[in-house]
């Protein structure tokens, strides 16, 4: 964003000379939990933002789009060719050096954004502890394993998606009741892989691992990742007591992902339990789940309505470090502050999206929500203001603001967009 306002802007990227906890390349937007980008429609948060951001001219999305891989209604990516595309159009620009070093400092004077995502290596971490001691919040996040696509027995699992919606993109594993007792019991037994800071850190809920959803109930797994609605098994033409989903994890579709199975427990008991999964009795695991410490600030005391850090403005915060959660979310968030920080080069001031758009309710929810306890926020239509109540149903009023959020998305475009050169 900064340089198609024409501004020269050096990135940096610490790996491959450091890696994280979780990473495996040093390519520059690597894919680490779930290679999905979420819902496509405009009737569901993430595909409202996502018309908002191409709107806006998203480099993220136009990879995500090139790169893209079956997955009924949601926008899902082959990782390596995203993270491939994303290094290509990056290198490509004139205006942008990469520098391939770790920042162990804060800037102190000058323009910078902090975007280095839930594994802030520690020297940035312990700046922003000195910075801001009391903002700086930890949540565990989880990994869903991944299973070779020849080691799926396909008499068994059933090709489809949710109520025929979109292409049939998820290979469905279909549980009568009983296997479904016998998983969630071997599950809610299984022995958790050895995390010292496991214990003391909450788990962020919307991406629980599915062993402490379990551990909610029986039935909790049922009505949440393993949910069964929609779905006929053609064996039996009835719906299954559950349905463990596994959706494709690259172009050439030789590898699924477990949705909805992130997971802490110990890499041998994953294989023991989720053999256990009608359809994966002899899964080939090409990677297991694994835990991992996300950290974000606690944003609405942290930063102003422009994401900038209140005790340092030159530095503005993008991506789930500042609160956002999910990967369109991060991208929106690392778009805005791009274009506020170039209208501050200009000696323009920066300027806010429309509260109307999804985009807008987003962030400013992250900068301002009124709560003691603040958590990660995805996009959602919570996040707009309500059409006035009057006659309608609730999907008439869902599509009045979807209209309204693009045409005041289009309407911000044409006067705030960059002036590219």
């Amino acid at each position: 964003m900064l340089a198609r306002w024409g501004i020269d802007v050096s990135l940096y990227e610490m790996r491959p000379a450091k890696m994280t906890q979780v990473h495996r390349t040093g390519r520059l937007a690597e894919l680490v939990c779930s290679n999905s980008l979420r819902a496509v429609s405009t009737d569901r948060g993430p595909g409202l933002l996502k018309e908002e951001m191409r709107i806006l001219g998203s480099l993220v999305l136009e990879c995500a789009d090139e790169s893209a891989v079956p997955a009924g209604s949601a926008l899902a990516v082959d990782r390596e060719a995203f993270a491939s595309a994303v290094e290509r159009r990056i290198g490509s620009s004139e205006r942008i050096s990469v520098v391939r070093e770790e920042v162990t400092a804060l800037p102190v004077q000058g323009t910078a954004i902090l975007a280095t995502g839930p594994h802030t290596s520690k020297p940035v971490l312990d700046e922003l502890r000195a910075l801001i001691p009391f903002g700086t919040l930890r949540f565990y996040d989880a990994v869903s394993p991944i299973v070779a696509a020849d080691s799926i027995d396909r008499a068994i699992v059933f090709e489809a998606s949710r109520y025929e919606k979109g292409e049939p993109g998820y290979l469905n594993c279909p549980f009568t009741r009983e296997e479904y007792d016998l998983f969630y019991d071997a599950l809610v037994l299984a022995e958790p892989a050895a995390t010292r800071e496991y214990p003391a850190i909450p788990h962020f809920e919307g991406c629980l691992p599915a062993e402490e959803i379990a551990r909610r109930g029986r039935d909790a797994l049922r009505y949440g990742p393993m949910k069964p609605v929609g779905l006929i098994d053609p064996r039996t033409e009835t719906r299954p007591w559950a349905v463990c989903q596994l959706r494709q994890e690259n172009l050439a579709a030789t590898m699924y992902n477990m949705v909805g199975f992130q997971t802490g427990l110990k890499w041998g008991e994953q294989e023991r339990v989720f053999r256990l999964i009608p359809g994966l009795k002899e899964a080939e695991f090409l990677r297991f789940g694994v835990m991992h410490q996300n950290i974000f600030i606690d944003a609405p005391r942290l930063l102003d309505p422009f994401m900038r850090l209140l005790e340092r403005p030159g530095v503005l915060v993008a991506g789930q470090l500042s609160g956002v959660e999910g990967y369109v979310e991060s991208a929106l968030s690392g778009m805005y502050c791009g274009a506020n920080a170039a209208r501050m080069a200009l000696g323009l001031g920066p300027v806010e999206f429309p509260s109307d758009t999804m985009a807008g309710g987003l962030l400013r929810h992250i900068t301002r929500a009124n709560t003691p306890d603040f958590q990660p926020m995805n996009a959602n239509f919570g996040l707009l203001p309500q059409p006035a109540d009057g006659p309608g149903s609730k999907k008439d009023k869902r599509e009045l603001m979807v209209e309204r959020a693009l045409v005041a998305m289009r309407a911000f475009r044409a006067e705030h967009g960059p002036r590219e050169g």
